[in-house]
């Protein structure tokens, strides 16, 4: 040891030794990382009546994000990686509130009943419903304002180990939209550390309605450009026929040997010119093999260029497969672009009409009895 040091008082020492070896202590230990939020909230806008519109966002370990807005409980962003790790936003969605209120194609929750409904007319226990006839000579979505143009109440549910969720809460009036009973509805979405999205739907009614609850979520894995490269895989060997007005006829058919057969992987837009041409593309209702109790693999889509794929698992017993065969010349997020056929839907559901048709499974719920559904997406790459 150096002697000068030896001869130090024992007050300079300490000194000596705090200026020299503490700091060089500290510099070996590891930084205390401060946990990550995986909960955000603030507010997204206003509506033109001053109620307010709030923004959620959700993250876990592996750095996806997914943002929802309580307009429309709408899922206005999820970033996620392709093979080389780099994170895009894989839906079609915008940051301004003034283009969901103008009709920018939106991943709302579509309800009271989502699809058509043949005449906008039903029975139910004796009484003749009435509803707004929208779309042709028939009811869709729920009416001329329905559940993805009301604000919906928000509130962040409390994180855990590997989840972050937001819950959503809307009451429609009895009579709202012609439809009877007063009804309560939930959805909540919950990331994990699994990149799934989770969406469990509940609803709670006073007298027995219709209910078919799904989200028009407009998908592309690319992030820009068109989906019909996109490889979709389907576990759906039938599917419900339906008239010119896409109203099933009540007859369910084989896929196969028709361009509706995924049931081997196929890019999406690889059979158009085999649909009717009134269609320009796939707006097609797939019957499942669900139980209604346990979410089934029901779907996977790659986009072979970037390696983004993505599952769909669902208790629903029918998806409709939808092309955005509307839209063209889309702007979303940060500016990204998007042709013809910028997207894709798997709008899991009820069948479509099923309130006018006994064979198929049934979308009534009556007081006591609940409405649960759960569908989940989940992203990986390869």
């Amino acid at each position: 040891m150096n002697t000068k040091i030896l001869g130090m008082r024992p007050a300079l020492l300490a000194a000596c030794f705090a200026a020299m070896v503490l700091p060089a202590l500290a510099a070996s230990e590891p930084a205390t990382q401060k946990p990550m939020n995986r909960i955000e909230e603030k507010m997204f806008g206003a509506m033109p009546d001053g109620t307010a519109v709030k923004l959620f966002t959700l993250r876990n370990t592996r750095g996806v994000t997914a943002k929802f807005i309580s307009y429309g409980a709408i899922i206005s962003e999820v970033n996620v990686p392709d093979r080389n790790g780099a994170f895009t936003n894989v839906l079609l969605g915008s940051d301004k509130l003034e283009e969901y209120l103008s009709g920018f194609p939106g991943a709302a929750v579509i309800g009271r009943f989502a699809n058509r409904i043949a005449k906008g007319r039903f029975t139910l226990d004796g009484v003749e419903y009435k509803l707004a006839i929208n779309n042709g000579a028939n009811h869709l979505h729920g009416g001329r304002k329905n559940f993805a143009q009301m604000v919906w109440q928000g509130v962040a549910l409390p994180a855990r180990e590997h989840e972050a969720a937001v819950r959503f809460t809307y009451f429609s009036k009895d009579g709202e939209e012609g439809y009877p009973g007063n009804l309560t509805v939930t959805v909540t979405y919950t990331l994990t550390d699994d990149n799934e999205l989770r969406l469990d739907y509940t609803a709670t009614t006073d007298k027995a309605t219709p209910v078919n609850l799904t989200n028009h979520a407009y998908f592309n894995l690319a992030g820009s450009g068109d989906a019909l490269s996109h490889e979709l895989w389907l576990a759906a060997d039938r599917y419900t026929l339906v008239d010119e007005g896409l109203i099933p006829t009540g007859e369910i058919a084989s896929v196969k040997g028709t361009p509706l057969d995924f049931t081997t992987l196929a890019p999406i837009g690889a059979r158009f010119a085999q649909l009717n041409p009134k269609l320009n593309g796939y707006d097609h209702n797939f019957v499942l093999n669900t139980d209604g109790k346990t979410p089934k693999l029901i779907a996977r889509v790659v986009e072979p260029k970037c390696g983004r794929v993505m599952e769909c698992s669902t208790t629903e017993p029918g998806m409709q497969l939808y092309t955005g065969n509307h839209l063209k010349h889309v702007v979303g997020m940060g500016g990204a672009t998007f042709g013809a056929h910028p997207a894709f839907c798997l709008e899991t559901q009820h069948y479509p009409d099923s309130v006018n048709q006994p064979k198929f499974p049934s979308p009534i719920v009556r007081p006591g009895t609940p409405f649960q559904s759960t569908t989940v997406f989940k992203f990986s790459a390869k």
